[in-house]
């Protein structure tokens, strides 16, 4: 009998013992732990993003010590990014690894720059910071220290100019644009509707045209010489549909009326003449319903050929001038749009009726 109540003592420490390990390691989490710094980059550190570069090169590398969770484990980083000085109130997630790198590069990085408030070609500040956690749902929150870095960013969008006048009722925010070129170029062009006096507007630090910005006007002389100063309305002696053309470098504008229409194999007259297109000021297209057969067309200005001829489209679908457009649906009555309210980024649509 003895024996048996010595055999059943070691069972049931045994077994208590062999529970109490699986407690251990079911129950067992880390401790909150400790996180260090970031190491690159440096506090103060300058980038200024280049749009003509390769923009899959790397902007910006971000490194850091490990954070110490006081056991071995796994752990998440997610880098995050705001601007500076409000403390995280918002920020942005950058990137997640389970390493201490973390490269972006010119693409990503611009548009975190963008996206935080920072005026294209105006260099600002962001607040960069890592958050590190444990586990599937962000156990034992961590951040390390921050530091601030100097941002100029870009726009691939062109430069614009705001045309508010007499035509709608001189509202900057909602007036015609005109494009230049290219970045740092001054040759403005666009297509708008003017009726009586106008102006042209550039945009503030934000991208926003309201008054009070920088403005050009006529000279006085009416013979194209723009001025910024003691200036007075540009004119447009007869209501219409104008290509505007406005250099803030040199100084001088011109206006030139075009009546557009739709012409070529496709449409009713052939090559023999267009069909005209009616401006339509609600959406500052040009439109018509017209019977369209498979064929050739193109659009053209002022009922000849000239400077005023689309018939390419570019890899960006955006109208070109020269060559002839393709209708290869079936025949039938179409409400043909030609849209040139984006100034050189013009557009068109054939919708069946």
């Amino acid at each position: 009998m003895k024996q048996i109540k010595n055999l059943c003592l070691i069972l049931t420490v045994l077994f208590f013992a062999s529970c109490s390990d699986d407690d251990l390691s079911s129950e067992f989490q880390a401790t909150k732990g400790t996180f260090g710094d970031i190491i690159t980059p440096e506090e103060g550190q300058s980038y200024q993003l280049n749009p003509y570069e390769n923009q899959t090169n790397t902007a910006i590398t971000i490194t850091w010590e490990d954070a110490d969770y006081n056991t071995p484990t796994q752990i998440n980083y997610t880098v995050e990014m705001a601007t500076a000085g409000t403390n995280f109130e918002t920020p942005i997630v950058v990137g997640s690894t389970n390493s201490t790198v973390l490269a972006i590069n010119i693409t990503a990085f611009n548009g975190y720059a963008v996206q935080s408030g920072i005026p294209p070609f105006i260099e600002g500040s962001l607040d960069v910071r890592v958050k590190s956690s444990i586990g599937s749902e962000e156990a034992n929150i961590l951040y390390s220290s921050s530091k601030t870095i100097m941002v100029t960013p870009f726009t691939t969008d062109l430069p614009k100019l705001a045309v508010p006048g007499n035509h709608q009722d001189w509202d900057p925010a909602t007036a015609p644009l005109l494009a230049s070129s290219a970045f740092g170029e001054t040759d403005y062009l666009g297509y708008v509707w003017l009726d009586g006096a106008y102006k042209f507007l550039a945009p503030n630090v934000l991208g926003e045209f309201e008054w009070g910005n920088t403005d050009w006007g006529d000279n006085g002389n009416f013979e194209g010489i723009l001025l910024e100063n003691d200036e007075t309305d540009c004119i447009a002696d007869t209501a219409g549909y104008y290509l505007v053309e406005a250099n803030t470098g040199t100084l001088i504008y011109s206006t030139t009326p075009v009546s557009w229409g739709i012409i070529g194999e496709a449409t009713p007259t052939g090559w023999d003449s267009d069909t005209d297109l009616v401006y339509n000021s609600d959406n500052r297209t040009l439109e018509a319903d017209i019977d369209l057969t498979p064929g050739a067309f193109k659009f053209r200005g002022n009922n000849e050929w000239g400077d005023f001829d689309l018939g390419t489209v570019d890899s960006d679908g955006f109208l070109q001038n020269g060559g002839d457009l393709t209708f290869d649906g079936p025949a039938g009555n179409y409400h043909v749009v030609l849209d040139l309210s984006n100034p050189r980024e013009y557009t068109y649509s054939l919708t069946q009726n």
